[in-house]
């Protein structure tokens, strides 16, 4: 890369049969910058040029090229580039019961579902695995080949970094009055709440409920159901569903909503998403 390069916002999104379920995306950023949002998957990116800034878990990182900045299922992120130029990454978004699984046959015995610690890690031979096998993977040419070298990469990247999460520190009378709010939030994504009614199912006042799911989420009550709008609607999209019809039915207001909130979470339109 020249020190005049500047990256394009180019990103294709792909799956593999060898890593059932898993989302793979190939990507350069310069002007798009991600909005905090969370992945079912965990997130495994291996940064191949640039640079690219990111908030987590309350704080700000930077991962540079050939760095691994992964992050936990379920976990708020945004996303930006962190040098002038911008960033290119090759990211496996895997399933987490894929990555459970492999846990336990690398220990031989059942784990505990695997906790990564934030911050970037910065293991040039794990990074080069990493990316050795998305490019095989992409290329779609010698499958044995490809899997092994993405069960040599993940395999690696759980010996070396994988952990036991942390017990939350939170009173558990409060997870509980989330839980309950999310579940008033997810009961009908189509159907308009206001505040007032998710507060009452937790027996809360709307400011009070809207801090304590601030605080335990990361996000506001809106911008969360949005998120979990956003989670459902890759499965009807990906079975070529019209994105009007999959926008309606995930509750947004009309495509232009929708469109405009999935860019921001995946870097693409929802109608690149359907040739997934």
């Amino acid at each position: 890369m020249t020190a005049a390069h500047r990256f394009q916002d180019s990103a294709r999104y792909w799956r593999t049969p060898l890593l059932p379920g898993a989302d793979l995306l190939t990507a350069e950023y310069h002007d798009h910058e991600f909005t905090p949002h969370w992945h079912d998957a965990y997130t495994i990116p291996v940064i191949v040029a640039g640079a690219e800034g990111y908030r987590y878990l309350g704080s700000d990182y930077v991962a540079e090229a050939g760095s691994v900045p992964i992050i936990n299922p379920g976990e708020l992120h945004t996303g930006s580039k962190a040098v002038e130029a911008g960033w290119r990454y090759r990211v496996m978004y895997a399933p987490v019961d894929f990555i459970h699984a492999l846990a336990n046959e690398v220990s031989g015995k059942p784990q505990a579902l695997p906790w990564f610690a934030p911050g970037v890690i910065r293991d040039p031979d794990l990074a080069a695995r990493l990316a050795h096998a998305h490019r095989l993977l992409e290329a779609g040419g010698d499958a044995l080949a490809a899997e092994a070298a993405m069960l040599d990469a993940l395999s690696t990247l759980l010996v070396r970094y994988a952990q036991t999460q942390p017990a939350p520190s939170r009173l558990a009378t409060d997870d509980a009055r989330v839980t309950i709010m999310q579940d008033r939030l997810t009961g009908d994504l189509v159907e308009p709440v206001t505040l007032a009614e998710v507060a009452q199912v937790a027996g809360l006042s709307p400011f009070h409920a809207a801090r304590l799911f601030t605080q335990t989420t990361g996000l506001p009550p809106h911008a969360w159901r949005n998120q979990v709008r956003l989670q459902r609607a890759l499965a009807p999209l990906r079975a070529g569903v019209s994105v009007t019809e999959v926008a309606a039915a995930s509750g947004f207001t009309d495509q232009s909503h929708f469109t405009r909130h999935f860019r921001r979470m995946f870097g693409v339109p929802p109608g690149r998403w359907q040739g997934v």
